[in-house]
């Protein structure tokens, strides 16, 4: 069954949800008035923040914050920084959220947030003080019991060092617990850094052990070498994958014997590019997207794989890293083609779980162990994996559809509980 038609509901990352989530719901013979609950966010917020330049002039900067939903927990959710940033990206996020959350079973709804602005061309004092204006316009809908930002695209520790030291200031009282992804030295959480990489690992080996494959022999192409997709390609090189193709927005990477991606990790950290690396060759960053491999692992960005490439993928498993990187138009394509879909919002949840880690911690005031962090992020991933495989078999959809019921049972039967105000 199609999920989605048109070439503008490709490319709309909001009118791509909103066609899985029907979808879903449809299959799940969703009640109507929790259809209408769901479908929509709770609450959308848009600010314009002056920020005083490094030369002296002001620029107004546009920011938001959508909370899709806060029936089971505080909002959890990214900010991230791009000139692309736009208010139906940053909607479909928050859902995106919802869902992952509910996924991994852990108490937090959706959020995303975003300000459009070009970091690259941003010294840290202007990011400094565009940051912390930003917390300062979402001062009374942040908190800890309300909704915990944490890092995304062109976002990082510092900038959630920056949010928590301005909301403390307006609490006068130092509140960790109100972002996550933070400096360990600061309430951070060990483990974090690398958490949605492993999580995407660990689902990887999942699927190959489901469909019958050894790692030694399972090659891997991997799009993105972000903080996602590198820690994901180096994990999965000490598994014993092959990892046979790394690929950037500008360039590429391809070795047939396996890439060796501990000295690629070094040779990008001395040299802040994997171009002229010289343990491999070059290739189309394009091309590598559809190379013969047995899995893809797209850890960029969204409308990676669209109508116009799904056709030409040789991948038998698609890992997404990444949000939104398939289209939902191209999902028939790659269903018809039988690839094995983990989906976003189970495959790269492992960030957000261990986000609800750091804030466990941080609330309790005891920090664990890295190796602790590990083993529970390995539980709740493969439970979450399992859980997803039992409802695709159950009721016969492919993983994603299952992946957004297993999510839409889980709100909608909270909600239910709960009842509605009024």
């Amino acid at each position: 069954m199609s999920t989605v038609a048109g070439p503008h509901v490709e490319t709309n990352p909001w009118e791509a949800q909103a066609a899985r989530f029907e979808l879903a719901a449809r299959k799940l013979n969703l009640d109507p008035s929790l259809w209408k609950i769901l479908s929509m966010p709770a609450r959308e917020i848009t600010v314009h923040i002056p920020v005083q330049m490094d030369d002296g002039r002001i620029e107004l900067f546009t920011g938001y914050r959508v909370q899709h939903s806060m029936a089971r927990g505080p909002a959890k959710g990214g900010i991230r920084y791009a000139p692309e940033v736009n208010l139906d990206e940053v909607r479909a996020l928050a859902a995106w959220m919802t869902w992952k959350c509910a996924v991994v079973d852990i108490p937090f709804g959706g959020a995303k947030g975003g300000i459009i602005c070009d970091p690259k061309t941003m010294s840290q004092h202007e990011l400094e003080r565009m940051t912390r204006r930003f917390t300062a316009e979402l001062i009374e809908v942040l908190g800890p019991e309300k909704d915990v930002p944490a890092p995304d695209m062109n976002t990082n520790e510092q900038t959630m060092a920056w949010m928590m030291d301005t909301y403390s200031m307006h609490m006068r009282q130092t509140v960790t617990a109100v972002v996550t992804g933070k400096p360990v030295s600061i309430g951070g959480s060990r483990g974090r850094r690398e958490a949605t990489g492993r999580g995407v690992m660990l689902v990887t080996l999942q699927a190959v052990k489901k469909l019958g494959l050894m790692p030694w022999n399972t090659r891997v192409v991997v799009q993105g070498f972000g903080n996602v997709g590198s820690y994901a390609a180096l994990l999965l090189h000490e598994q014993g994958f092959l990892v046979t193709g790394i690929a950037e927005w500008n360039c590429g990477l391809h070795n047939a014997h396996g890439i060796d991606v501990k000295k690629l990790f070094e040779y990008k950290t001395a040299n802040g590019t994997i171009e002229g690396f010289p343990e491999a060759e070059p290739a189309d960053h394009h091309e590598l997207l559809v190379s013969d491999c047995d899995v893809l692992v797209p850890a960029a960005m969204e409308n990676q794989i669209t109508t116009q490439n799904a056709g030409k993928l040789k991948a038998k498993i698609l890992v997404e890293g990444a949000n939104g990187p398939t289209t939902a138009a191209a999902d028939d394509i790659l269903q018809d083609k039988g690839v094995f879909i983990i989906p976003d919002i189970l495959a790269n949840a492992g960030g957000v779980t261990t986000s609800y880690f750091e804030w466990v911690q941080d609330r309790q005031g005891y920090f664990w162990k890295e190796a602790f962090v590990n083993s529970e992020l390995e539980h709740m991933m493969t439970s979450a994996f399992a859980e997803v495989i039992r409802y695709a078999e159950s009721h016969n959809v492919n993983n994603r559809i299952a992946a957004y019921m297993l999510a839409i049972d889980r709100v909608a039967e909270t909600i239910k509980t709960r009842g509605i105000y009024a």
